[in-house]
């Protein structure tokens, strides 16, 4: 008797188990669920509940290896797919994903924390990547030089690395991965993500969207693991290039590690990320700025606002209106509609956090709001942290020099425009900074001279849209090209210039040992 083959799932059905949670979240690899090999998982937590949901596989240095030869068997047939078949594909997931944004928003706030309002603008920003990277028929094409010499034309021409890597972290499962899978395979690159082991589900539900779409097996593969398969990706001799977004201590090694073995890498990492508050700004705009910008996402951004300059008299006013407020912040379960911020991701980073805490008390910034305290009522094993606030905060401190990703934030007191400057100048860090100001004048200073990769002029996160580029300065970033748009076009190609000549006889050139000058 022959045995019964198992029933083929549709990619509709993986969807719909994927939204509900399975407990065991396997790797996707050739377009379908991979159970991993290896015998090692990691718990995958909700950070409301303090509960384990489920076990993510981790991946061993064999199924790194398949899954690059896997990603490099596929690679010739998609680099050769014309650019406007690549772009339809990603139109088409474009709809899936807009079709799916709450799926996707309601698994970000299961494993994240986040509330789903803040999940669905994460979901949204992603897309955005995705709308730039359907144009990839116009971005790739190069220029046409007719006549460069006698009989001579010269053009260049972008084409496809190969097999490209991108290890993403916790704080974005979904729009991380979508700055960079969109801007890969539209360039013709098969891509391996590596999404955080603490929220992996999303990953798997943007793969299956994509193959959904039409994508061709082997183009996509998400692998889930720890440091052992990160160190192994990056090592491979196969793999061409690599995406970071994480802490700076890891970018900086990822950047080392891949570039000594010869792969185009971008690392981004951390941040200090300073708002500047001018005398003559409207506080209640940069009340509500920092608000926002300081305890959205309970601070896990790398473009969150950690650090209020306040130039000259105004911050005891501003100090004493962020007092009320920041004690008064909404904190619970990231499902319920009226929460402003939700849990921290593990127990662990929300120990971190507390330190920081106590060694901001410790070396003498006042602590104005003191969110340690903060219960959440059926949710005490929940990873929470109420929103923290400190006063007169000093450079030398700990908690002003190193990032904290919480919701923390120091207030610095500055007699000057100037001075202010050379604190954000003389950080570390460098990702992002904000001016709140009505002077255009001053305005205009600070845009020219901060040393920041990203400003916001009264705008306190300055995240790029997906038409221009993502990237930081110093600390922030490791690597010559920033992430997503035109920046990201040019990390995903090799630019090649050709120059041309077709003889007007069977007779030979002569022989030049000149070098040529075209002329």
């Amino acid at each position: 008797m022959k045995p019964v083959a198992p029933a083929r799932i549709s990619c509709h059905d993986r969807i719909k188990m994927l939204t509900t949670m399975p407990s065991h979240i396997p790797h996707f690899l050739q377009g379908n669920s991979a159970p991993g090999t290896s015998g090692r998982h990691s718990p995958v937590f909700n950070p409301a509940t303090g509960e384990i949901t489920s076990q993510v596989a981790l991946a061993s240095d064999e199924e790194v290896n398949r899954t690059v030869q896997l990603a490099r068997a596929a690679f010739p047939e998609w680099r050769n797919t014309p650019p406007l078949q690549r772009a339809r594909i990603l139109f088409r997931f474009k709809a899936a994903l807009e079709a799916h944004k709450d799926d996707l928003a309601r698994l970000i706030t299961a494993e994240h924390g986040k509330v789903l309002d803040d999940a669905r603008g994460e979901v949204i920003r992603g897309l955005e990547v995705v709308e730039y990277a359907c144009g990839i028929p116009d971005l790739l094409k190069g220029e046409y030089t007719e006549q460069i010499s006698h009989g001579m034309d010269g053009w260049s021409l972008r084409q496809p690395l190969g097999v490209c890597v991108g290890i993403t972290p916790f704080n974005f499962p979904v729009m991380v991965p979508l700055w960079m899978i969109p801007m890969a395979l539209a360039c013709g690159n098969c891509f391996i993500l590596k999404p955080s082991e603490r929220d992996p589900s999303p990953s798997l539900l943007l793969a299956e969207l994509l193959k959904q779409s039409g994508l061709p097996d082997g183009v996509l593969s998400v692998l889930h693991g720890d440091r052992l398969a990160v160190e192994a990706l990056i090592q491979h001799e196969q793999v061409n290039a690599v995406s970071f977004v994480g802490s700076t201590p890891v970018a900086r090694h990822v950047h080392a590690l891949a570039t000594s073995t010869g792969k185009r890498v971008q690392a981004l990492g951390g941040a200090k990320n300073h708002m500047v508050i001018m005398p003559d700004a409207d506080l209640d705009q940069v009340v509500n700025a920092l608000l926002g910008a300081a305890y959205g996402s309970a601070g896990e951004r790398c473009m969150a606002i950690s650090v209020a300059v306040v130039v000259g008299d105004v911050a005891d006013t501003l100090v004493k209106t962020l007092e009320q407020r920041v004690a008064n912040l909404k904190v619970g379960p990231g499902e319920n509609a009226l929460m402003d911020m939700g849990p921290l991701i593990t127990a662990d980073h929300r120990a971190r956090v507390l330190d920081y805490i106590a060694s901001g008390v410790s070396e003498g910034a006042l602590l104005q709001v003191d969110g340690r305290t903060l219960a959440v009522p059926g949710h005490e094993k929940g990873f929470f942290l109420g929103g923290c606030l400190f006063d007169h905060v000093q450079p030398h401190m700990r908690i002003y020099r190193e990032e904290i990703f919480g919701p923390v934030l120091c207030v610095v007191r500055v007699p000057s425009f100037q001075k202010a400057l050379e604190l954000v100048n003389e950080h570390d860090f460098g990702n992002g900074t904000a001016l709140f100001t009505r002077d255009g004048g001053t305005a205009r200073e600070f845009i020219s001279q901060v040393q920041a990769g990203m400003v916001g002029i009264n705008v306190p996160i300055p995240v790029p849209m997906a038409f221009h580029s993502f990237g930081g300065w110093k600390d922030s970033l490791f690597g010559d090209v920033h992430i997503h748009g035109p920046e990201g076009v040019r990390f995903y190609t090799r630019y090649k210039a050709v120059s041309q000549r077709w003889p007007t006889s069977r007779q030979a050139l002569a022989a030049q040992f000149a070098m040529p000058t075209h002329s």
